[in-house]
């Protein structure tokens, strides 16, 4: 706790020096302008392209250009230099006097090395599937392809169509698309040097993987929604913190002061964001996140802020450690076996919690078993592994919201921006990775690519979807919204009036 105060001083000094040399104006979201710390810039910048390099087998100079620079302010960006220590698995990036290092561990990752650090403050473990070879299995529990081609009623024209247009335009860098039609793969695209097998920077789709996780939990009866929040400290007479219920959580409705640049009230003398300190500091996440103070009543703001799925994500740990289990393999016992995911790289801060909120890589196919998991109302394979209710608790629009466009650690699409049915909902990551989740049609479409082409992407992904859409018939399947809401709460639908 002392290095994580003096940590928090020294970046305090270091953005108050920065916000005094630089006039104020809207900071980016992950790198604001100005008032970066080098220190903390390089970090992430040395991490993502570390991950690039040895999670996902990228070109080192491509990866410089196309992801991670975002975390560094881009004043400064083109003095920063950077080397891969392929022998130590190691990326030193360097700007003036300043060299942050991140170094690759095994099934953990990329990891960033503290400043006056150089290792981490846990023991990295193996992630062993149990599953045979995933050529010796056909999908979904496996990737040979099926024997017969069967015909799913979907128009194929349209998808090759779709898929065209998902990759037309080489500044949307998109480097995979998955379509999934009534459990079937009915079209596949990659870009070069991309595979089925590559382990793609997913960003904040961790958090819907992390809703996800914790819904198992749920389903064993380990934890309500409607519960407040089980940290020690909230629990404290006279604290604020201890209304905060787990549905809050899940709805990015804590209320926390847990500061990110896309907070609509966000200027430069707020300081550098927690939101981006969480993947940048080398700090200890969970731990940062608990101490936050109260800013706004529980389930009355709603804020895409990292807090929340973070102790999401503590809560998780806190099981597998009661339950007397290795928590950093956890997740490849409790789900990924049981929906044919061999391997999801699950990174961590210096001390060993997952940071699901960004740092997470995953194959498209990965992806779209996740999206085909909630398709299937939580049933796999005749299995229920998600509690009855939990599709629908996740796909409602959130009460505090003020727009309809954000569930239970997934996105919906409650304002109609995406042409796809309102009842639709999404995983969201940064870079434009989607897994779009449509129940009416039976259907999944992943989308993942490189960072720098978000905006492209975006945008090609809506004409692809738009053109694929007219060529999917009606599943005959209730909107989730419509669906069981008992069984995750004692019948209750998460909501206050």
């Amino acid at each position: 706790m002392r290095k994580l105060a003096l940590l928090s001083c020294l970046v305090a000094l270091t953005i108050s020096t920065f916000a005094q040399q630089q006039p104020a104006r809207r900071p980016a979201a992950f790198a604001p302008e100005g008032i970066t710390p080098i220190s903390l810039g390089l970090a992430g910048y040395a991490k993502v392209l570390c991950s690039a390099v040895f999670v996902s087998e990228r070109d080192p100079a491509e990866a410089f250009r196309n992801s991670g620079y975002f975390l560094f302010p881009d004043e400064y960006r083109k003095d920063v230099t950077y080397a891969v220590d392929r022998a130590q698995k190691l990326v030193r990036m360097t700007h003036g006097q300043v060299t942050r290092t991140a170094k690759f561990y095994g099934d953990q990752g990329c990891v960033i090395h503290p400043e006056q650090h150089d290792g981490i403050y846990f023991m990295p473990v193996p992630v062993k599937t149990r599953l045979p070879d995933a050529a010796s299995q056909p999908w979904p529990m496996g990737d040979a392809p099926a024997k017969e081609a069967a015909d799913t009623g979907i128009d194929r024209a349209r998808v090759e169509k779709a898929l065209d247009l998902a990759f037309a335009d080489p500044a949307a860098l998109t480097a995979a698309v998955v379509i999934v039609h009534k459990g079937r793969i009915v079209g596949e695209r990659y870009m070069p040097g991309i595979t089925k097998d590559t382990q793609l920077e997913s960003w904040s789709m961790g958090k819907s993987l992390t809703a996800t996780l914790f819904a198992l939990l749920v389903k064993d009866g380990l934890y309500k929604i409607d519960d407040p929040v089980p940290a020690p400290d909230w629990r404290k007479p006279g604290d604020p913190r201890g209304a905060i219920r787990i549905a809050d959580l899940l709805h990015m409705s804590s209320g926390l002061r847990f500061i990110a640049g896309q907070d609509p009230d966000y200027s430069v003398d707020k300081g550098y964001p927690d939101h981006t300190l969480i993947y940048t500091g080398a700090i200890d996440a969970f731990t940062h996140s608990l101490t936050r103070p109260q800013q706004f009543p529980p389930n009355t703001e709603g804020r895409y802020r990292n807090s929340d799925p973070l102790i999401v994500g503590w809560l998780v740990k806190q099981a597998a450690a009661r339950r007397g289990e290795e928590y950093l393999t956890w997740p490849q016992r409790a789900l990924f076996d049981r929906i044919g995911i061999r391997r999801q790289v699950l990174e961590t801060d210096p001390y060993g919690n997952f940071l699901l909120t960004g740092y997470d890589y995953g194959t498209a196919r990965n992806w779209a078993r996740i999206g085909q998991l909630y398709v299937q109302d939580g049933v796999w394979q005749g299995q229920r592994l998600l509690p009855e209710g939990w599709t629908t608790f996740v796909s409602t629009p959130a009460p505090a919201w003020k727009q309809p466009v954000y569930g239970g650690l997934f996105w919906v699409n409650g304002d109609g921006a995406w042409p796809i049915p309102k009842s639709a909902y999404f995983a969201n990551g940064a870079g434009g990775q989607r897994t779009i989740i449509i129940p009416t049609h039976d259907l999944v479409v992943v989308r993942m690519g490189h960072y720098r082409g978000d905006r492209a992407g975006m945008d090609a992904l809506k004409r692809a979807l738009a053109e694929l859409m007219p060529g999917v018939p009606e599943s005959g399947k209730a909107g989730t919204q419509e669906g069981r809401k008992a069984g995750i709460q004692g019948g209750k639908d998460g909501r206050r009036e």
